[in-house]
């Protein structure tokens, strides 16, 4: 990148920047780009500054693909480390807004992310929350099942938790012992089962056992008092 100007104007610093690289990498088929087909700005907004919120201005440029039987015709050009397609933050800034909504979600989320100095709706937290990818629960030696109402005395789900951690790892829908027999197919590590005393989940210990093992010597284990 080359830096061409960096401005204060009333409520933030504003950075021109340009793009210092001759060619360009085409998505579509993966050949360098040399010709330009026209030039544009677009804006990053940055993290802030000392509570001063910052953009960069970008010149970039849109190269046409010669290659025959690309499925693009042009395409801009990308700064590694700064630009996605699409997008309008900065990464740090993204990584940012992501550790808010992740800790405080949408309302709460924003009022924090205004008086650190960084504008942003309850909207683009939640979808920068929902973009998160879930993590992977691993290894599960100790199942924790339960049942719970999306609408008391029509739909019905389970939910099923890691309990060393405490931390749900999947749901299934509704009920019944077979789902979740299912899943302890797919899972063959988990060795202790907790559950209450209600028998919609006592079956899946007999399936397991007749022909299909899900693992040696599991435990049905009994949590209600």
């Amino acid at each position: 990148m080359v830096l061409e100007q960096v401005e204060r104007v009333p409520g933030r610093i504003v950075i021109h920047a340009s793009v210092a690289a001759a060619t360009a990498e085409c998505p579509g088929c993966g050949t360098t780009a040399a010709r330009v087909h026209g030039r544009y700005q677009r804006v990053l907004r940055d993290a802030p500054l000392a509570g001063t919120q910052v953009a960069i201005r970008l010149t970039v440029r849109r190269f046409l693909c010669d290659m025959a039987g690309c499925p693009r015709r042009t395409c801009a050009e990308q700064v590694p480390g700064l630009t996605t397609p699409h997008a309008r933050y900065s990464p740090p800034l993204r990584g940012a807004l992501t550790a808010i909504a992740v800790a405080l979600a949408g309302r709460a989320g924003a009022r924090l992310a205004g008086a650190l100095g960084v504008r942003a709706g309850r909207d683009t937290l939640l979808n920068l929350l929902r973009a998160v990818p879930d993590p992977q629960p691993g290894e599960v030696d100790v199942l924790g099942i339960d049942d719970f109402s999306l609408r008391r005395g029509h739909v019905y789900g389970t939910v099923l938790l890691n309990m060393r951690t405490h931390r749900p790892v999947d749901v299934l829908p509704g009920r019944d012992a077979d789902p979740v027999a299912d899943w302890l197919r797919t899972h063959p590590g988990v060795q202790i089962v907790c559950r209450d005393r209600a028998g919609a989940y006592a079956n899946p210990w007999e399936l397991h056992q007749t022909g299909e093992k899900v693992a040696d010597g599991v435990v049905g284990a009994e949590s209600g008092a």
